[in-house]
């Protein structure tokens, strides 16, 4: 019998487009998909202290909703933008009105960018890094969806720049819009946060106490406004596989009883180099200070030679804090230098830089410096005519800027310079003393394209170094070892206590949500459409029988009606 009577019910929901209406909708609306939210990885600013001088983003968390760069109410909003589309007046007026948080989308190739948005972005990227901002600044790479976000919250946002405000209140209602969030802890400083090289050497042969000392050092670390982004992979990713290279070639003459010099050779990959090379700093520090033989061998070293960005361009300058006399040590590596540079590769373009310490800056200028402060004759060679280069400081700084090729020419050229000073052949020419890392003992250009490949994959700022476990460190310590007959040591050194000379956060990568929702006015429309509906079916129920005549006049009689 309820058989009859629901085909009956059927029969009048087909022919009553109001009662269908009054209940189907509901039904579509309850059984209508829902949209999972998006996660995807985002890095976080830079946020560190230094010399008691605070740096970056102060904040970490994120819950507003997102809109475009040209919206012109900013407070508690989500700002989502390209890269090419960022200007520093845009982020400026983002602080200034106090915006909830910055999300900036990256190509995957950075290199990819027109030139024009490559040296904006150089300029815009110091400016970032140079004032604290309590706006948490966040950076990922574009995938589909955060483009599709990209383009659903442009066209949402055009309701802010409607016409009318009735076609600003219905692009409210239609638009998607989106929250972006980020949960979780608040970024804290890492406690006693610790600062790691590595040291090795090679012993010459004599008495080591009374052998003279060279010393080659690249600080490892890099720097970027993200630091999950800093690949650094000219500065100084070329200067450690030059480093790992030189400590190879010289390993192997040094096995060699025939071709084992009466000079010693100290190696240091220091961290901290972009936050004033604390690491060198303190390595030199303990090493004067103590005794022994480390401290015999640093005090009495002849020369220090420091690598930074030599992986591109035909130019090459040797950058000294003052000018080295004649015949000393330092005069005569720099001679040897531009010999063979101009013997075997007269398309290098060597020279001398003269630059006086600064010392009111907090950050110096060349690793070479920290030497010279302390009367130790040192130089730092690059292809970089001034320390200022924005690349050395960037996320631009990625494998695209190097050139293996010539970075193992400029290896060569340091080799035999070295080579030539150790045997004491610097009168020599080259057309008369034949070279010396040839053949089996030259240059292995797939070993430096091997080390700076790896390190263009994986960055190395300070912060994310803090651990003697960390796989890069113990890479770097394996191959040092391997080379220098495990006379390798790991340093640490942590920042003083009362007044700390650095301090790293933590909280630098963090998965943000972005999930799909709709204004707050289109909330107000669906209150209303719900009252208005629950009041059709109160009046719908009171008035049963007046309703039921009503939706009858609407209806087409059934067949089984009819024949009967």
């Amino acid at each position: 019998m309820w058989v009859e009577e629901f085909g009956e019910v059927l029969d009048m929901f087909k022919g009553s487009w109001p009662l269908t209406w009054l209940f189907l909708v509901p039904v579509l609306i309850m059984i209508s998909p829902v949209q999972a939210a998006h996660e995807f990885s985002a890095y976080r600013m830079q946020q560190f202290d230094l010399h008691g001088t605070q740096f970056g983003c102060r904040n970490a968390l994120v819950n507003m909703e997102a809109r475009p760069i040209n919206t012109p109410v900013l407070t508690r909003r989500c700002i989502i933008t390209r890269l090419a589309d960022l200007t520093a007046i845009g982020y400026r007026e983002m602080m200034e009105q106090s915006a909830g948080g910055l999300l900036i989308l990256l190509p995957k190739d950075l290199s990819t960018l027109p030139q024009d948005v490559l040296k904006h972005w150089l300029e815009l990227e110091p400016q970032m890094m140079e004032q604290e901002t309590t706006m948490p600044v966040y950076f990922a790479h574009e995938d589909e969806k955060l483009l599709a976000i990209l383009e659903e919250i442009n066209k949402a946002g055009s309701s802010d720049q409607a016409g009318t405000a009735a076609e600003a209140l219905l692009s409210a209602v239609y638009g998607n819009g989106f929250q972006m969030v980020v949960s979780g802890p608040q970024a804290k400083a890492i406690k006693d946060a610790p600062i790691i090289s590595l040291q090795g050497k090679l012993t010459g042969k004599g008495v080591e106490d009374q052998l003279p000392t060279i010393a080659i050092v690249a600080h490892y670390d890099t720097f970027g406004i993200a630091p999950h982004l800093s690949f650094g992979a000219d500065s100084n990713g070329s200067g450690v596989a030059a480093l790992l290279e030189l400590s190879r070639l010289l390993s192997k003459l040094y096995t060699n009883s025939r071709t084992h010099a009466k000079f010693n050779f100290l190696f240091l990959l220091s961290g901290g180099g972009k936050y004033g090379y604390q690491g060198t700093k303190r390595w030199i520090e303990d090493s004067l200070e103590s005794t022994g033989t480390e401290s015999t061998l640093l005090s009495d070293v002849s020369f220090v030679l420091c690598l930074d960005s030599i992986g591109a361009s035909n130019d090459l300058f040797l950058h000294v804090s003052k000018p080295p006399k004649e015949g000393s040590t330092s005069h005569q590596i720099y001679k040897e230098l531009e010999t063979v540079s101009n013997s075997l590769y007269p398309s290098v373009n060597f020279s001398m830089i003269h630059k006086k310490i600064n010392l009111a800056d907090d950050l110096l200028a060349w690793e070479h410096e920290r030497f010279s402060m302390r009367r130790l004759p040192a130089a730092s060679l690059s292809h970089l005519k001034i320390h200022r280069d924005e690349y050395r400081t960037s996320i631009l700084d990625d494998r695209s800027r190097v050139d293996v090729d010539v970075l193992a020419r400029n290896v060569k050229i340091i080799a035999e310079a070295l080579g030539r000073h150790i045997y004491g052949i610097s009168k020599n020419s080259l057309d008369k003393q034949p070279e010396i890392f040839v053949d089996g003992m030259g240059v292995n250009r797939d070993f430096l394209a091997s080390w700076v490949n790896y390190l263009s994959t994986n960055p190395r700022p300070a912060q994310l170094m803090v651990s003697k476990d960390q796989p890069v460190l113990s890479t770097l310590e394996q191959t040092l070892s391997k080379h220098l007959m495990k006379e390798v040591k790991m340093l640490s050194i942590k920042a003083d206590k009362r007044e700390p000379e650095f301090v790293f956060y933590d909280g630098l990568k963090f998965t943000m949500y972005a999930y799909n929702v709709k204004p707050a006015v289109f909330d107000l429309f669906l209150a209303a459409g719900i009252a208005g509906y629950l009041g059709l079916v109160y009046l719908a129920v009171m008035h049963f029988s007046t309703f039921m005549a009503f939706v009858k006049r609407f209806s087409v009689p059934s067949t089984k009606h009819k024949e009967s």
